[in-house]
């Protein structure tokens, strides 16, 4: 994903009309852009939500007239509260100086939430963040793979030709990522909104032949069928969901576009196209006796059948484009704010900040997936190990929102319950009848989540651990500047940085410089780079920087956590305060740490073992802060752990 706007989403406005104008069309520039971003995921419901929701209550037999109209009202009243009312009227509003996100919200909640909550606000943040990577594999293998299928449609001999076709457009979208998709996303908005149109008259077609389909607009009609179905209604409310897969995309994708052209695009384009659609599939499956297959594909004229699924492919495509760029900003963000290890950062334009590959995150994800499709075989198959992700990631979010609206909004806790218990009560429900799913499938995406959060919680307490040994053993940095500024050694030109994640210690890489080579640049900085809850830090408020004495001065980089540290850019504006930063006449110090696992670290064995794995497989730490390599002096060290 790309960051084409300011920090609130919105192109900044002008004066006049001209001006006006101008924001207008920003806005509607925005929403189109929008449109193939965010809505993507969602968009591909079509393809097999409703599919799968009749065959949860019908099985193999044709379905009856209430059991299609019961279905159908439940999808539309779920894409109404979850997504038009929960997501576009209330979860947008809680950004984070314009970002959106799991843990851009973690972030926010936590700002005046108070000690006592702010374990639990993390532990809800890294359960949202871990939910979405099993979300980020699951899609784009029943996405791309649920459009292929309509090749059955078109030729049944074709059917064999699914999976490999399957694969083919899975790995090589993954291949393609390291390339950017800076102009592939220019087109991402005028496709998908094609696909959106197109849904929206081929599903107008049928209403207008069986208008009786619009009775399901009253919610009566799955409170009804929900009542009269009692043995089946968790099982088709678990299929039904597969209809709002994807809403989270909105809050996710808050700081790409702005509150404004997510909200116009869902209420202009996307949500109106998606219910004409699913009333005309239920228009065409109420007209058409027997079981039901691919009703999206089935309901076109024959010689229609195949644009229709390349088209359809095509949305899949950019739909797991944006699962796949969501996965990586997420990961960042995870990186900046210690929950996950250094990983390669390679950007991809020179101009868009956003624009982003990682490559092991990349491997990861593509791994899943082929696993995923060779494993199911099936888009049905793979409806069954969808959603719990998706659900969960919504519980967190309503969890969270409940802290922002009490604490960041300053309203009561008692008005703060008002407002998310009923979303949280219809979330939790929809968890619990993705739950049944879990037997069948559903456990993959709670393994990965599981895992990600053993990850991510083993990262962050053994870096605090790690960080609590290491000073306990460091000279305050204080105390050895005196004594150096007392008793100079001999001095050698040049500026000498070292880079530390604690300034109030001496720096191991200075303490072991000193010990070897007996000699002190003339001018020493003591460098930390520090991330803080912002999505993005000001120039102005970039560098604080501080004279300890003449030979010593200490500085501190300020990033956000949407940010990519870069340490050469930023010592350039020291200039302006001040210090004449040359970066040919500069060294970098790093310390490098190798650890050993020990019984009394705090942590289990086995717990020290994977924290000391992930530290080896963290990337270079003069690559992530862009250091540059021909300067850049690495000083090794073992720790026990």
């Amino acid at each position: 994903m790309d960051s084409r706007t300011g920090s609130d989403g919105r192109s900044p406005p002008s004066d006049g009309a001209a001006g006006a104008s101008e924001t207008r069309h920003g806005t509607a520039a925005l929403a189109l852009g929008a449109v193939g971003v965010v809505y993507g995921d969602i968009g591909t419901s079509p393809i097999y939500a409703l599919r799968e929701a009749i065959r949860a209550v019908a099985g193999d037999r044709s379905p009856a007239e209430d059991e299609v109209l019961g279905v159908l009202s439940i999808i539309v009243w779920s894409l109404t509260l979850i997504v038009s009312i929960k997501y576009a009227l209330f979860v947008l509003r809680a950004d984070n100086r314009g970002e959106g996100g799991t843990l851009s919200l973690m972030a926010l909640a936590r700002r005046n939430a108070g000690s006592s909550y702010t374990p639990a606000i993390i532990l809800l943040g890294l359960f949202g963040a871990a939910l979405f990577y099993g979300d980020a594999i699951i899609t784009p293998a029943i996405s791309v793979l649920s459009a292929v299928e309509g090749l059955e449609v078109v030729a049944p001999g074709l059917s064999d030709y699914v999976i490999p076709i399957t694969l083919v457009i899975l790995v090589s979208l993954f291949s393609v990522q390291r390339l950017g998709t800076a102009r592939v996303a220019s087109v991402f908005g005028p496709i998908t909104a094609l696909w959106f149109l197109v849904l929206a008259g081929i599903g107008l077609y049928h209403v207008a032949a069986n208008p009786a389909v619009l009775w399901a607009l009253n919610p009566a009609v799955a409170v009804g069928f929900l009542v009269n179905n009692g043995g089946v209604a968790l099982v088709v409310m678990g299929a039904a969901f597969l209809a709002v897969t994807g809403a989270e995309a909105l809050y996710a994708d808050l700081g790409h576009f702005g509150r404004r052209p997510i909200v116009l695009a869902w209420f202009s384009l996307v949500f109106p196209s998606l219910l004409l659609n699913y009333f005309g599939q239920g228009a065409y499956v109420l007209s058409h006796a027997g079981p039901v297959g691919q009703p999206l594909f089935q309901m076109v004229p024959a010689w229609m059948t195949l644009p229709l699924v390349v088209l359809a492919t095509i949305a899949t495509v950019i739909a797991s484009q944006a699962v796949i760029s969501g996965a990586y900003s997420l990961t960042r963000q995870a990186i900046q704010m210690q929950f996950l290890p250094r990983l390669d950062v390679l950007h991809t334009s020179e101009t868009l900040s956003g624009q982003i590959y990682m490559p092991q995150v990349n491997l990861l994800l593509l791994i899943g997936v082929v696993i995923l499709v060779l494993e199911f075989g099936s888009s049905s198959a793979l409806a069954s190990a969808y959603g719990i992700s998706v659900t969960g990631e919504m519980i967190v979010t309503a969890l969270l929102l409940f802290f922002v609206i009490w604490k960041i909004w300053k309203r009561s806790a008692l008005l703060a319950a008002v407002v998310v218990l009923p979303f949280l009560v219809l979330d939790v429900t929809f968890l619990w009848a993705n739950a049944l799913k879990i037997l069948d499938g559903g456990w993959i995406s709670v393994a990965v989540a599981a895992l990600l959060v053993l990850v991510m919680l083993t990262w962050r307490r053994g870096s605090r651990l790690l960080f609590d040994k290491t000073r306990k053993t460091e000279v305050p940095l204080t105390v050895l500047t005196d004594n150096l500024a007392r008793k100079v050694p001999t001095l050698v030109e040049g500026t000498a940085v070292f880079l530390t994640s604690d300034p109030e210690s001496a720096p191991t890489a200075l303490m072991h410089s000193l010990k070897h080579y007996h000699v002190l640049h003339k001018n020493n900085v003591i460098l930390s780079v520090v991330t803080t809850e912002q999505p993005r830090i000001p120039e102005d408020e970039r560098v604080e920087m501080e004279m300890l004495n003449p030979l010593f001065m200490r500085v501190r980089l300020n990033f956000g956590y949407m940010e990519q540290p870069n340490v050469p850019k930023a010592l350039a504006i020291c200039r302006k305060l001040g210090w004449k930063f040359d970066i040919m006449t500069t060294s970098f110090f790093l310390s490098r740490r190798s650890l050993k696992a020990s019984e009394q670290s705090g942590m289990p064995v086995w717990q020290d073992k994977l924290f000391i794995a992930l530290a080896r497989n963290a990337s270079d730490a003069s690559v992530y802060f862009r250091l540059p390599t021909g300067r850049v002096v690495e000083i090794g060290t073992q720790v026990t752990v």
